[in-house]
């Protein structure tokens, strides 16, 4: 049986405003979503955490609204919070990697969202120009604590693909600049 036409789309929605996220960004995006993602859940083995890529809502203020955002990659360990395919409590790490169709609203709304709701860690991921940039709370905001351009090669002046990268909140899942973007070619 085909699937209908909206069985395949997906949606977030911020401030009661509905955002389709359909159809999904280019593959670039989902290997970098990937290889955070695999380096994150190997590294949560033997803890109460979980590691969700693109495949859980998030009700970031269920308090106030039914608004839900669905991060690309998210670290929960208050499980009591799960429900269905939604967590409404407060996630540890969350990362955002951006599309030419999402980078204003991860860089503004989004990260906004996160502030409020407490969460700790807050990466913004750019495929295009590969580069990372880390947010963490400090007395309620978020302040730019690291950022990276990534630079392989390796005669120049500035590489810095062996640079390690580690979560605050996890200390022990490290990962390379390099690694976040490999297999994403310009």
């Amino acid at each position: 049986m085909p699937l209908l036409k909206d069985e395949c789309r997906k949606q977030e929605k911020m401030n009661g405003v509905v955002y389709d996220m359909s159809p999904s960004p280019n593959y670039r995006h989902g290997i970098v979503n990937g290889n955070i993602y695999n380096i994150v859940k190997s590294g949560l083995k033997g803890s109460l955490c979980l590691a969700f890529m693109e495949n859980l809502d998030y009700s970031y203020h269920p308090e106030e609204n039914d608004d839900y955002v669905v991060p690309d990659v998210m670290v929960i360990c208050d499980r009591k919070h799960l429900k269905g395919g939604c967590y409404s409590g407060v996630p540890k790490f969350i990362v955002e990697t951006l599309s030419p169709s999402t980078a204003f609203r991860d860089r503004t709304e989004k990260k906004d969202a996160y502030e409020k709701a407490g969460v700790e860690e807050y990466w913004i991921v750019a495929p295009q120009g590969k580069s990372v940039e880390i947010y963490y709370l400090q007395d309620g905001m978020y302040v730019l604590t690291y950022s990276y351009i990534l630079q392989d090669d390796r005669e120049d002046a500035h590489y810095n693909a062996d640079t390690w990268i580690s979560l605050k909140e996890f200390p022990h899942i490290k990962m390379k600049l390099s690694e976040i973007f490999e297999g994403v070619e310009e």
